[in-house]
């Protein structure tokens, strides 16, 4: 669901005075490296897995943003330690929407070294730096304490805004993230 609100992210952000701070979250980590079918994932069959593809290519559509055909979910763990990294060096937005096409639309597996390199090398990351936080799992810490704070925050879903003490779950209009942000003192940019 964040690939089906990355608009509305970048719309608000350049309307209000805010920064967007994404976190890491824990979906369905128990995925294999070679990835998981989406019927095995939900238990459920393959006609009900086209059911699901095809609403959220619907989604996808009356947002403006294209969809591939998925049948497999990956780990997303690395791709969240090379996302926190990319953060540091002011190209986390970009990497973090190069991923969401890389998995929505090309149907790439990001628990693959090879396929995070790649990502990295399009968004301008230094590719020898991105493989050392790869190699190292410099980041794996940082991925862990986001994952140990949505827990302590009971965040169950993605995507979940948080403003303060105030909290929306789920895939939500444009109209409902800037009611969040202004009952929280956001202020339009001039």
């Amino acid at each position: 669901w964040c690939y089906f609100i990355t608009g509305s992210i970048e719309r608000l952000q350049k309307e209000y005075d805010i920064t967007i701070q994404w976190r890491a979250f824990p979906l369905h980590p128990e995925t294999p490296e070679d990835g998981q079918l989406l019927e095995d994932l939900f238990r459920v069959s393959p006609e009900k897995v086209q059911e699901m593809v095809s609403r959220l290519k619907r989604t996808a559509e009356a947002c403006g943003l294209p969809f591939g055909e998925r049948t497999m979910t990956c780990n997303s763990r690395l791709a969240q330690e090379l996302g926190l990294w990319a953060e540091t060096t002011g190209k986390g937005e970009a990497f973090h929407m190069a991923a969401f096409r890389a998995y929505f639309v090309d149907g790439i597996n990001l628990a693959k070294v090879p396929a995070l390199l790649q990502l990295a090398r399009d968004v301008g990351l230094p590719l020898e730096e991105a493989e050392e936080v790869l190699e190292s799992r410099s980041y794996q810490g940082a991925v862990d304490k986001d994952w140990a704070e949505s827990k302590f925050k009971n965040i169950t879903a993605v995507p979940t805004f948080v403003m303060n003490r105030h909290k929306l779950v789920g895939a939500q209009g444009y109209e409902s993230l800037v009611a969040m942000v202004t009952e929280n003192g956001a202020r339009k940019r001039q």
